[in-house]
């Protein structure tokens, strides 16, 4: 389960973060949190990594944000919904 860090010195084995839009960047580094590891091991072993994570749980590892979207004015014309 855990990544191959051999390489870990290596900047070509970085190469691809370059690319990666904000949710991949965030992915590469959830999954290397080993409470994050340790959560999807229990998954695998109650063979619940299918089913959706409960509110709770996606706030914990924040794949949602703690509050509700809304408009907000940052000087602009018009609203931005953030």
């Amino acid at each position: 389960m855990r990544p191959d860090t051999s390489h870990w010195r290596d900047n070509a084995s970085y190469d691809y973060f370059d690319t990666l839009p904000i949710e991949g960047l965030a992915w590469e580094c959830l999954r290397r949190h080993e409470p994050y590891q340790r959560h999807y091991q229990a998954l695998l072993t109650t063979r619940a990594e299918k089913a959706p994570f409960h509110p709770e749980t996606q706030r914990l590892w924040g794949l949602r944000f703690p509050g509700q979207a809304g408009f907000v004015r940052l000087g602009a014309r018009r609203s931005v919904v953030a």
